[in-house]
């Protein structure tokens, strides 16, 4: 393994190097082919690796990118999609913080990850933060209405 991709200090004694270039390794395999599907051809593992290691080593922190809540990093590739699905909610509340990989923009330009929680990711799902923090914004102001706190 090159050690161009090193084990964040943050996670060291919560999992191995080798767990980490594990998890870097499916990850930029995912991306690179979600994206490539997206129609960016221009996309390669080698630019996506760089970019997601960056994100983690140089922005995240181990915290969530939107949230500022700890990741848990522990959970990394034990996520079971059967379990997910006989349990349901209960189920995908335990791995609330997973460490996720977002785009920075719609996967179509040169890669620009950000590191945050399972259920951060899939709140904002495909919308820019911008787009993300407007409805949030709305959410707040709505539920504060009608509970007649704002």
């Amino acid at each position: 393994m090159p050690t161009l991709y090193h084990l964040p200090v943050f996670l060291e004694g919560t999992i191995t190097r080798e767990q980490y270039v594990r998890w870097l390794n499916r990850k930029t395999a995912a991306h690179k082919k979600r994206d490539r599907g997206r129609g960016n051809h221009n996309a390669t593992g080698a630019e996506y690796k760089r970019a997601i290691h960056k994100a983690v080593t140089e922005s995240s922190g181990g915290i969530d990118a939107y949230t500022g809540e700890a990741l848990n990093w522990s959970q990394i590739s034990t996520y079971d999609n059967r379990k997910a699905k006989a349990g349901g909610r209960a189920y995908k509340a335990l791995y609330a913080m997973l460490p996720t990989i977002d785009h920075i923009g719609d996967g179509t330009g040169p890669a620009d990850f950000a590191i945050c929680g399972w259920r951060t990711n899939d709140a904002k799902s495909d919308m820019t933060l911008t787009e993300f923090l407007d409805l949030c914004r709305k959410l707040i102001s709505y539920a504060e209405r009608r509970s007649g706190s704002g």
